[in-house]
């Protein structure tokens, strides 16, 4: 927490229309994770007043916005993502200052919001019912989709302009109003997601941003009895409380949690390719995607020449402020993610996992201004180690042998997650056993476990989400209900399932 700098530039939350001050008064240093002595701006540190303004703004627009022909939001939408093209590597750029990762990914991950604006403004002339035969004579039947109200939406940092698209957009595209808290990490791409909706001509109260910490901000959200939409990316143990919450108040709610992802890699795989998948899936950004490969599962018969190989090429990984094009690592998030990475890997070596590869934050030269962390090689895993077992969400990966595709598969699966998983193999057969009994919500087959695309669902099993998807059609049922229309013209009273 921090006083108004008049040195810094100061950033408000976005409540109908109008860029407001927190009532508080109080406001939340953005600073660079690889400089950490940079200050990128002051941003609301929010209450449950600021969430109640928002959620009433919300709800007033909602009347208008979901009488709004979905084509006509369609064309909002779409306006807005050739604006975010137009501001694309600006908006990289801002999104690298705050998070860390490299200009390559966080271009990805503008292009990632730009995709799904896209996708859902062609939903907008496809939000499609069905018409069926009624059993009974000169009756029609069908079915529409409805939005429910206003929908409030908590997201996280290591996508902060993606991950905002994979909900807002939908919501907007069904018809819902939404209240958006971003992480406290990360607020700068979300003004600058919502800035584009706003200059598309999304009208006032339609879009809603409230910032602020989860405690503060996030947890009167979720909680505020006038939202009828619940969606949440997060850690696993967050996920279930907001759910609870949910439930009681019986919203629709949309968990997207962790993951503890595997590749498997098997004698016949292609090591080069494999090796390329393994580093891309466990250290792109640095290791922080609930998608990230943080088990390679290895057949023994390649196992040594993997582990030298995959050894050998991350040593050379380029570790540094993400805005060098020659950085392939940037930083963690901060000092307490930091401190958590540490921790695992205190606690792999007291397991009597061999540390093959990095294993400590890095403070050579101007990499000590940062919440840099070396990329890390566990070898001689078991499968029951915490380090195989738990989110780490870092630059860190468990290496741990296996006799055939049985035995992976048996490893892949004994974890209380499932996200993704992935397969290195030429043997068709082999993969298309893995696609089948792989118990994850997303399988690569020779490709890591990243890479999602927007018109696919995505999310997971087990302890990774409730069981509804985010992006692709499947993601309309969350902002949607159906609504079922009988109309008789017969003229008389028909009773179904008697006459």
């Amino acid at each position: 927490m921090v006083a108004m700098d008049s040195a810094a530039r100061t950033f408000h939350n976005l409540i109908a229309g109008e860029w407001r001050e927190p009532l508080s008064g109080e406001y939340l240093e953005n600073r660079n994770p690889a400089r950490r002595g940079e200050l990128i701006g002051l941003f609301p540190r929010s209450n449950a007043e600021d969430v109640e303004l928002a959620v009433a703004a919300a709800a007033e627009a909602y009347r208008r916005w979901r009488a709004t022909p979905a084509p006509r939001r369609a064309e909002l939408l779409f306006r807005a993502g050739q604006i975010l093209i137009e501001n694309k590597q600006s908006y990289a750029r801002d999104m690298t200052r705050e998070m860390g990762k490299v200009l390559l990914e966080t271009g990805g991950d503008v292009q990632e919001a730009i995709d799904m604006l896209f996708f859902m403004a062609g939903e907008g002339r496809r939000l499609y019912g069905a018409t069926t035969p009624s059993e009974l004579p000169n009756k029609a039947c069908l079915t529409a989709r409805v939005p429910l109200g206003v929908a409030g939406l908590i997201t996280p940092w290591n996508f902060p302009m993606a991950i905002p698209s994979w909900k807002i957009v939908p919501a907007l595209i069904c018809g819902n109003t939404v209240v958006l808290k971003p992480a406290e990490d990360t607020p700068l791409s979300a003004v600058n997601f919502v800035n584009a909706l706003i200059e598309a001509g999304v009208p006032n109260g339609v879009v809603n941003l409230v910032m602020g910490t989860g405690p503060e901000c996030g947890a009167p959200l979720a909680a505020h009895p006038g939202t009828r939409i619940i969606s949440f990316t997060g850690s696993t143990e967050v996920g279930r409380q907001v759910g609870q919450q949910a439930a009681r108040l019986f919203k629709h709610c949309n968990l997207e949690l962790g993951g503890k992802n595997a590749i498997i890699v098997l004698d016949d795989a292609d090591l080069e390719l494999a090796v390329d998948g393994a580093l891309w899936g466990a250290f792109g950004t640095s290791g922080q995607r609930c998608t990230a490969a943080s088990r390679l599962i290895v057949q023994k018969g390649i196992h040594g020449k993997f582990v030298e190989r995959l050894t050998e090429r991350a040593a050379r990984l380029k570790v540094g402020d993400g805005l060098d094009p020659n950085t392939q690592v940037g930083p963690l998030i901060n000092q307490e993610q930091l401190e958590t990475v540490e921790r695992y890997v205190e606690i792999g070596r007291g397991e009597g996992a061999k540390l093959r590869l990095g294993g400590a934050r890095m403070e050579e030269g101007e990499l000590a201004q940062g919440y840099f962390f070396a990329p890390t090689i566990f070898t001689d895993c078991a499968p029951e180690m915490r380090i195989a077992q738990e989110e780490i969400f870092g630059p860190v990966v468990s290496v741990l042998a296996c006799e055939d595709l049985e035995s992976a598969l048996e490893i892949a699966n004994g974890v209380s997650y499932g996200l993704s998983a992935s397969i290195y193999t030429r043997d068709v057969n082999a993969a298309m056993r893995a696609a089948r009994d792989l118990e994850t919500g997303i399988v690569y087959i020779n490709a890591p476990t990243i890479g999602a695309e927007v018109h696919l669902p995505f999310g997971g099993t087990k302890n990774t989400g409730n069981g509804h998807r985010e992006s692709g059609l499947a993601t309309l049922d969350v902002y949607s209900e159906w609504k079922t229309i009988y109309v008789d013209y017969s003229g008389a009273l028909q009773r179904a399932q008697i006459d």
